[in-house]
């Protein structure tokens, strides 16, 4: 049994194991009335004192997806926002006058869309600007390499746009004057920009897929998986090759070609004092890293990811040949690194010549230090919301900022003196648990059971929600259940017995979600804070309990997925015994009785949906579908941030799943490509993956012990599948 609260079907088995408790008395609500809640509300974020915090600017602009932010050369007054649908707006310096400067066709599909965009350096002498976008093939269009299961074919396009309005807008365009066949929707690259020698740089990606099928990142006859280096600065045609170019003259390589052995190169710049180029090139399952471009140089993909062999986190790389990164990131603390700027700006004098990056996935933002032996230190300055951060944008003076897909457009600026950090240490300071025995939920904590519970090493669990007194919740379209600002959900684990871990769950009253761990104590008397993730054995057979980061959380509790798991109509919907009423009840019922939602329900709970438990007796597919739901489709889900396209959300039919003898866009995992192949587990990689033991298991966090109930239940329903709808 891994509940707190009894499911009817076990509720039999319990009473059978003579706890001394009377039978629970069968009843339409648990609880008679709402329990006030004076302690267990979320507090203020934990301070962590870097000096730099992030200032949010320009909070007026309605702004839909944006992924770049710039200024003209030599112009501080105006403001340039690329939005990836495919549309440039300008505005002013204070936030005013907010309007088109440029729109085009793209296409938005995979990773695609409007995703580079650079002024020429002589702006406004030459209007000239350019533009990295992704549209449809048409004729005429570079056919894209022929990889084995590639598909969604578009092309990548460079193109020159002028304005002949006075710079109002770009008014006269586009002049295609590259074109790069890609073979699937993701690893696009996209960025351009122009270096310190007048040349347009042009990160590319490797084409896409997993793996790099085409094998594209170490062949010098494509532009793909490259740094790219042309002269658009020619008087007549579309660009030159300039004669330094590294393989300008060597026999079957694209002259194009600057740097090779890139993955997916998203955002990189230059240091505008020294000239570097920075880049992030995002990692397949393993590694993100930061690089140093230089001319020739190769970067090791696909042999290698970061320092390692691809797909390890022991072995070297060792490659003859190859440049290693300037530093990398493990799968725990980044997922999708995105390139920033070497800081030149004056209102932080300590950051002056400090790489300032990011990563998309977590929403951490670092800093790249260098320690007294010269090696690359990454330092922790700040965190945007999960998922967000598209890109760093800096200044004509140097200073830099942050653009979120969100639209929120922030500004690094040195902090204040920081306040007094009152977040609590302890698991019984926090006011969710008995002060004098932590152990105790307090009233305001109402449990909670779930339907199809997420695998966590097969430890028991605690659940609990506390609601801020007069704040209730609201059911969106979907049954996801949004909580309000200061609403606190608690989940205890515990292991043989024995307490582990309590995390929390607070909505901030910035309106974002985090995530603490608290590590209990050997004596099981009361839980101490983590500042950051940990392994620890707990077992004389060499078992382990891995303690997520705070980052690591939100890996899981993701923005799509509305900042908790679980907290859902079809998770509740069900029977569960209430302790301190000794009543077996419906839980939407007794929430809805005592008022907790923001509207009454408009269906009985009979009628609302409900997930199928995994071990229980509904048909094999509504149990597998909500295995998937409850373990997979936080991440696999539309913005989720899951690698692929497919979304795992039950409410999606098998088609709309985008699983069924669709290609893995990550390449082959064990043997297997398909994500589900109709009647074969092993040629599955959804089944692959939870049988996997290395860094190609799903979840990649939070999962270190099989689940052999969720491996034979999806390997029991792929074998049922005979054919795809």
């Amino acid at each position: 049994m891994r509940s707190l609260l009894w499911p009817v079907a076990l509720l039999g088995a319990v009473i059978a194991c003579g706890d001394g408790k009377s039978p629970p008395t069968p009843s339409p609500y648990g609880l008679d009335v709402r329990p006030t809640n004076a302690t267990c509300v979320a507090r203020k974020r934990p301070v962590v004192d870097t000096g730099v915090t992030l200032q949010r600017q320009w909070p007026a602009l309605a702004l839909q997806t944006p992924l770049y932010l710039t200024q003209a050369p030599g112009d501080n007054t105006q403001w340039y926002v690329m939005e990836r649908q495919g549309r440039i707006r300008t505005f002013a310096s204070d936030g005013s006058g907010l309007r088109e400067f440029a729109s085009l066709p793209v296409s938005a599909g995979g990773e695609g869309g409007l995703l580079g965009f650079a002024f020429h350096p002589a702006w406004p002498t030459k209007r000239e600007a350019y533009l990295s976008y992704t549209r449809a093939v048409t004729g005429g269009d570079p056919a894209p390499p022929a990889c084995q299961g590639s598909g969604n074919p578009f092309t990548s396009v460079i193109a020159r746009y002028q304005s002949t309005n006075n710079g109002m807008s770009l008014n006269l365009g586009p002049d295609e004057i590259l074109k790069v066949g890609q073979p699937y929707s993701n690893h696009n690259g996209g960025g351009i920009q122009f270096g310190n020698d007048g040349m347009l740089y042009i990160g590319l990606g490797d084409g896409g897929s997993g793996n790099d099928p085409c094998a594209s990142g170490q062949s010098l006859s494509t532009l793909l998986g490259k740094m790219l280096r042309i002269d658009v600065n020619a008087a007549a045609g579309a660009y030159v090759i300039p004669a330094d170019n590294p393989f300008a003259a060597t026999a079957g390589a694209r002259p194009e070609i600057w740097a090779l052995g890139l993955r997916n190169p998203w955002r990189w710049s230059f240091d505008r004092a020294a000239g570097d180029l920075w880049l992030g090139d995002v990692g397949q399952g393993t590694w993100e890293e930061i690089d140093v471009i230089v001319k020739g140089g190769n970067y090791g993909w696909r042999t290698c990811e970061g320092f390692h062999r691809l797909g390890s986190t022991t072995t070297l790389c060792g490659t003859a040949g190859t440049r290693e990164p300037v530093v990398t990131h493990g799968r725990g603390e980044a997922r999708s690194i995105t390139g920033g700027y070497v800081y030149r700006g004056a209102a932080m004098p300590s950051l002056v010549g400090t790489y300032i990056y990011g990563d998309y996935e977590t929403g951490n933002i670092w800093a790249l230090t260098y320690d007294t032996n010269n090696r690359a230190t990454p330092k922790l300055l700040a965190t945007v919301a999960a998922q967000t951060l598209a890109s760093f944008a800096q200044g004509n003076d140097g200073e830099v900022y942050t653009v979120q897909t969100n639209g929120v457009l922030s500004k690094l600026v040195p902090t204040a003196p920081p306040p007094p950090d009152d977040f609590p240490q302890l698991l019984s300071q926090t006011g969710c648990f008995d002060a004098k025995d932590p152990r105790k939920p307090v009233a305001a904590m109402i449990p909670f059971e779930v339907n199809s519970p997420l695998w966590a090493d097969a430890a028991d669990k605690e659940r609990y929600l506390a609601i801020p007194d007069g704040k209730t919740i609201a059911i969106n379209a979907e049954q996801d259940w949004e909580l309000p600002v200061g609403a606190v959900v608690a989940k205890g684990f515990s292991v043989a017995g024995k307490r582990l871990e309590t995390r929390l769950f607070m909505r901030h009253d910035d309106g974002g979600w985090g995530g603490y761990t608290y590590e209990w104590n050997e004596q099981g008397t009361d839980a101490t804070l983590l500042p950051a993730g940990k392994v620890k054995a707990i077992g004389a057979g060499g078992e382990a309990w891995a303690y997520p980061s705070r980052s690591q959380c939100m890996q899981c509790h993701s923005q799509a997925a509305g900042g908790t798991i679980g907290l859902e109509t079809a998770q509740l919907n069900r029977d569960a015994v209430y302790p301190s009423t000794n009543r077996l009840s419906n839980q939407l019922a007794t929430l809805d009785h005592i008022g907790l939602f923001s509207a009454p329900l408009p269906a009985a709970p009979s009628e609302a949906p409900r997930l199928a438990e995994p071990d229980g007796a509904e048909p094999l597919e509504a149990r597998a579908r909500s295995y998937l739901h409850a373990n997979c489709a936080h991440c696999h889900r539309p913005m989720g941030g899951g690698q692929g396209t497919m979304d795992l959300r039950i409410t999606q039919s098998l088609r709309d799943a985008k699983i069924c003898n669709v290609d893995n866009t990550q390449g082959q995992v064990e043997g297997a490509s398909k994500l589900l192949a109709p009647g074969a587990p092993q040629a599955s990689v959804l089944s692959r993956r939870l049988h996997a033991t290395d860094s190609k298991r799903m979840p990649p966090v939070g999962v270190s012990v099989a689940d052999p109930l969720g491996q034979k239940l999806i390997d029991d329903w792929i074998s049922s599948v005979t054919a795809c709808p």
